[in-house]
């Protein structure tokens, strides 16, 4: 074969081992995609098939005994943990219907005749009385309350007439109960706008229209200006808030509801944009100066008055889909499990009266940390393609060593928690609301919508009714919190 022919034969072979490297790695990146539900990447556990939740339930068994066995390793321990059975477990408290002392009705239910001989018991002495009480909702109905506003003329001639109360809008209108019960239904309890019209009218007898009650929500929000201003300042006051945010369609367009909230207040707002015009416009992190909890999205790092401390959940699920593939499932396993025992150990510490770990825990902690990163450079291989496993656990080891004091921010100060489940949490209602509409109408709707939700979460947290509250926001009266920072001008 002369010289041409072979030069001809290895360019031929390397054009093919580049499309072959190329369609490799597309394979990968494809694989990665189809095997990624929501225990290894962002995804909402609806989206879960029944075969990603079989293999999810495997993948948690495995994990779960993995750390039993180090766990006993550690305490020597040999005995297996109890498995914890289905149902009330022993020892737990019980919870039945109360019997009430002084009920509103009372009933006497007398026999006619005796059994035996078939004696009237008109007259009979009472030997015995058993009693049952029956737990039930009136019927409703409408109360309708007349309000006449009287003008009196003084003795020296003007005439002054009396106000109608804020609930008398109109000739004849709707009351605050009412309008609470209807807020509540819709943003409280999430029910289509038309099944709500039907309750009312079948529970209260309120044949309320459809458009009225969907102009309800923008009515509370109208009211909550001040209630808002309240939570956005007891926000920067904080030492530690969470943050996060989540999409939305609202009239065939994409937007971004965002939310800053602690285990005590919600603040929720809509916003065309999702980086920082949005966080700015919502008003809580350009002026505030402690420990911001989030998922580690690149803009709430571009404030920089601020700590950050990442979400260590998220953070575990990346180590559970890079732990998917054998080469890295060693480290990846590890840095999972270190970062469960460091949590197990500053929970343990808060229980026992401790203010958290103490140094030589620190120092052990951290140096199984560096280690873990160090075997996890030795195993992924230099020059590793766009799209691969190697780039994805190089991506993610240099995140856990470029930003080791973010991540470690729960073992030095326990105030700050593990995870950003409070932030997921808050903006959950978000979603079931889009799951049950299918999106939201207007962006003015779904920006009422937000300030409705902040101000229910945050009484409910608060431990307050969520419809005594509504019912003092069309009084006029919104709820406020309790301040535990500076108060509003």
């Amino acid at each position: 074969m002369d010289g041409d022919r072979i030069a001809e034969l290895e360019a031929e072979n390397a054009a093919l081992r580049a499309v072959i490297e190329t369609l490799e790695a597309r394979i990968a990146g494809l694989e990665r995609a189809a095997g990624r539900d929501s225990s290894n990447s962002g995804r909402p556990p609806s989206s879960d098939s029944l075969a990603a939740k079989a293999k999810q339930g495997e993948r948690r068994e495995g994990r779960a005994e993995r750390r039993r066995k180090a766990r006993a390793k550690a305490k020597k321990l040999s005995q297996p943990k109890p498995v914890r059975k289905p149902g009330k477990q022993p020892g737990a408290p019980g919870s039945t219907l109360g019997y009430v002392t002084d009920p509103d009705e009372v009933i006497d239910h007398v026999p006619g005749c005796c059994r035996g001989c078939g004696h009237d018991l008109g007259d009979a002495v009472v030997t015995k009385v058993e009693s049952r009480q029956v737990h039930d909702l009136p019927v409703r109905s409408l109360t309708v309350t007349e309000h006449r506003a009287e003008t009196r003329q003084c003795g020296c001639g003007v005439s002054t007439k009396a106000g109608f109360p804020a609930p008398a809008t109109a000739a004849a209108c709707y009351g605050p109960v009412l309008r609470a019960v209807g807020v509540y239904l819709l943003v409280g309890q999430h029910l289509p706008v038309a099944r709500v019209a039907d309750l009312l009218k079948e529970i209260c007898g309120a044949p309320v229209s459809t458009g009225w009650l969907a102009s309800l929500p923008t009515e509370a929000a109208d009211g909550l200006d001040t209630f808002v201003e309240v939570l956005r300042k007891e926000l920067i006051s904080e030492d530690v808030i969470h943050a996060d945010e989540t999409g939305a369609r609202i009239s065939g367009a994409q937007y971004w509801f965002h939310v800053a909230c602690t285990d005590l207040i919600t603040l929720l707002d809509c916003h065309p944009k999702r980086g920082t015009e949005a966080i700015n416009d919502l008003g809580v992190l350009p002026f505030f100066a402690g420990v911001l909890v989030s998922d580690g999205w690149k803009p709430y790092w571009s404030y920089p008055g601020l700590e950050h401390a990442l979400c260590c959940a998220h953070l575990l699920r990346d180590l559970a889909s890079i732990a998917e593939v054998a080469i890295h499932r060693a480290w990846a396993d590890r840095l999972a499990d270190l970062l469960i025992e460091a949590k197990t150990a500053v929970d343990t510490a808060i229980a026992d009266g401790k203010p958290g770990l103490n140094q030589a825990q620190l120092r052990r902690f951290r140096a199984a940390y560096t280690k873990t990163i160090n075997t996890g450079r030795a195993v992924v291989p230099e020059g590793h393609k766009t799209g691969s496993w190697d780039r994805v656990a190089h991506n993610l080891l240099n995140r856990f060593d470029r930003q080791r004091a973010d991540i470690q921010h729960h073992w030095h100060n326990p105030d700050v928690p593990f995870d950003n489940n409070q932030a997921e949490r808050d903006l959950r209602m978000v979603k079931l609301q889009q799951k049950i509409s299918g999106c939201f109408r207007t962006f003015t709707g779904a920006r009422a919508f937000a300030a409705t939700r902040s101000y229910l979460q945050t009484a409910d947290k608060h431990g307050q009714s969520r419809l005594t509250v509504l019912t003092q926001l069309f009084h006029g009266q919104p709820w406020i919190p309790p301040l535990t920072g500076p108060s509003p001008p």
